[in-house]
């Protein structure tokens, strides 16, 4: 095993993160043209609420989210509503949206060492959250791959969380 293998063994592909401009409109046709259901209404997320980083720093940010578990896989949707966070500045760049971020997830105790492996790789961290369900680090992966990567540490409750959402579907 290489050491990139070894670096990353354990990592689970988990959700494909979408920042749009209008999160109605997307789950509308998420859902009745392509027939993914299981899209909770869209709820208020603030940054500060999380204790989500952004360059370092607690930001006044605010966006709306909701996601469903199709196939496997979470499908997250974003829309930016005020101030400044990585979800802002992709539609900034991005105004008609798109696929913003892959996350992986792994048991939280392996977490700082897949982290500090893409630190040392010299990817910068845009995005920090450490939430009961889980720590979270957002790498601008953006030359390497197109978009962001999180890096998602589930603790104990946040595996129980992921079951009770693969079982609503």
């Amino acid at each position: 095993m290489n050491s990139i293998d070894k670096t990353f063994s354990g990592l689970e592909f988990a959700q494909i993160g979408w920042v749009v401009p209008d999160i109605r409109a997307t789950v509308s046709f998420l859902s009745g043209t392509l027939g993914i259901r299981g899209f909770p209404p869209p709820e208020q997320v603030r940054a500060q609420d999380l204790n989500m980083s952004y360059y370092d720093e607690i930001v006044d940010a605010e966006w709306l989210t909701t996601q469903a578990y199709n196939g496997g896989i979470f499908i997250e949707l974003i829309q930016p509503l005020s101030g400044r966070s990585m979800f802002h500045d992709y539609l900034e760049r991005c105004p008609a949206g798109g696929t913003q971020h892959l996350a992986f997830r792994l048991p939280v105790s392996d977490f700082e060492r897949i982290t500090g492996e893409l630190r040392t790789q010299g990817h910068s961290v845009m995005s920090e959250v450490d939430h009961p369900i889980a720590r979270m680090a957002f790498f601008d992966t953006y030359q390497t791959m197109g978009v962001a990567t999180e890096i998602m540490g589930i603790t104990p409750e946040g595996w129980t969380a992921i079951e009770h959402m693969q079982q609503a579907h």
